[in-house]
């Protein structure tokens, strides 16, 4: 009982949280051209524009409403109606048949008729028909409060799904602005080497004009040159294909400005324990917690097929107005009705065990979700910290290469080595400095997978 309570509560809490975010979020998701885009603004962004978002958040307000349409069958039902018959008034005698609906019963035999006539006419008379009639649910044994708890939970499911959609998003926001800020990493590695190649190709062609270099260094340096500006192509290339992306992401494809990146890729050592990530993410993972309710609406609804075995009590009542004219002929009814289902050929059984075995598999869907939970988190916390490791390894070889750059540049103006040496340790340097950047972006994913496995982007519990 107090998981079903709570389960509600969270559910309601989360519709008030969808609802409260998209209104907090419309006023900060404005992007101008030239502004500086941070991750947290690009993640408000998102969850403003995106389509997904939308439609899953139009879902659970959806969702919502159908638990209003589950209560209203314990309030009272009052129907009117009113009714116009044009019609001849044979009488049918005591002939018995079954209303299809639409044939007037004439009982008698003669009508308005002197007692022996039994003539038919053709003439026709005007039928007037008004009422008002009332029923109010009484008790069932748990058919329909059954059916508002396993709306209630069905809802709390829809919105927790709401919840997982803007997770996704979140995730998808986070590694496409690390993708683009990698990208643009890139752009400057490759815009360095061009211009050190260049460098290389100046000094190449002034030491050959002088006779102090073969003409080879020259050729050899172009070539480097060329292949540094072909490198420097796809970094752009890759740029621009990150920046759609991000637009596409922040849900800005058609109408995204040019804007800069605020933040930068950075990282902090991976401080977090195992175990603590682990029980983050049992208690915050919506998708967890869509299967739990969905477990617990079926809970319901086996309630609601037990009582099928016991009667449903309602009472009904009525009023209605009858004639062919004023005044008119009034009656009144009031009246308890009780109906017992007897045997329906073992249907309420039958809907009963198939219910059962439905719980059965959702319990089982849980058990493996939590498994997959948990491989999604320890290999999530195993490559941030290995990204970590990277991190620190790739930023030693990029001090050692701009070392063995320095010494080999000196060498070559002082004659010591050859043009060979020189581009490759450039070569060696420009791989290091694009390592580097990638390990830069390699962490800042890592992180945001914790994040993702964890819902650590969602608000606090």
């Amino acid at each position: 009982m107090k998981k079903a309570v709570y389960s509600v509560v969270m559910a309601c809490a989360a519709m008030l949280a969808l609802c409260c975010r998209s209104r907090a979020f419309a006023a900060g998701s404005v992007l101008l051209p030239g502004a500086e885009l941070t991750l947290k603004q690009a993640i408000r962004i998102s969850l403003q524009n995106h389509p997904r978002h939308k439609e899953a958040f139009a879902e659970s307000l959806a969702a919502g409403e159908r638990v209003g349409e589950a209560r209203s069958f314990l309030l009272p039902q009052l129907y009117g109606a009113s009714e116009y018959l044009r019609s001849t008034d044979n009488g049918i005698g005591n002939t018995s048949y079954y209303d299809p609906g639409f044939f007037p019963r004439m009982t008698g035999r003669n009508h308005n008729l002197p007692g022996e006539d039994f003539s038919q006419s053709t003439e026709s008379s005007n039928n007037y028909l008004g009422g008002l009639a009332a029923s109010q649910f009484l008790f069932d044994f748990g058919r329909r409060h059954g059916f508002v708890t396993q709306r209630r939970f069905e809802a709390a499911a829809v919105a927790e799904q709401a919840q997982m959609t803007d997770l996704d998003l979140m995730f998808e926001v986070s590694q496409r602005y690390f993708g683009l800020l990698a990208a643009q990493q890139l752009v400057r590695v490759y815009e360095k080497a061009v211009e050190q190649r260049q460098a290389h190709l100046h000094e190449a062609k002034v030491r050959s004009a002088a006779g102090l270099r073969p003409a080879l260094d020259i050729y050899v340096t172009d070539a480097e040159l060329e292949r540094a500006q072909l490198h420097l192509v796809d970094a752009r290339n890759a740029q621009a294909d990150a920046k759609v992306a991000l637009d596409n992401a922040l849900g800005l494809t058609d109408v995204a400005p040019n804007y800069g990146l605020a933040d930068v890729l950075t990282y902090q050592p991976a401080t977090a324990k195992l175990g603590d990530l682990l029980t983050s993410a049992f208690a915050r993972r919506p998708d967890l917690k869509v299967i739990e309710d969905q477990a617990r609406a079926m809970g319901a609804e086996i309630k609601e097929y037990r009582s099928d075995y016991l009667p449903t009590a309602n009472i009904q009542t009525g009023y209605v107005a009858m004639g062919t004219g004023l005044p008119a002929v009034n009656n009144f009814s009031i009246g308890l009705m009780i109906t017992w289902p007897i045997f329906n050929g073992f249907l309420t059984t039958d809907q009963i065990a198939e219910a059962k075995y439905r719980q059965q598999a959702l319990g089982h869907a849980v058990d493996d979700l939590r498994q997959r939970v948990v491989l999604q988190v320890k290999t999530a916390f195993l490559d941030w910290q290995a990204a970590v490791d990277k991190i620190d390894r790739a930023q030693k070889a990029l001090i050692a290469s701009r070392v063995e750059l320095e010494l080999a540049e000196k060498r070559y103006q002082t004659g010591l080595t050859n043009i060979v040496e020189l581009e490759d340790a450039q070569r060696h340097y420009t791989f290091d400095d694009a390592e580097y950047a990638n390990s830069l972006y390699g962490y800042s994913v890592a992180k945001a997978t914790v994040d993702y496995a964890t819902a650590a982007y969602l608000p606090p519990l």
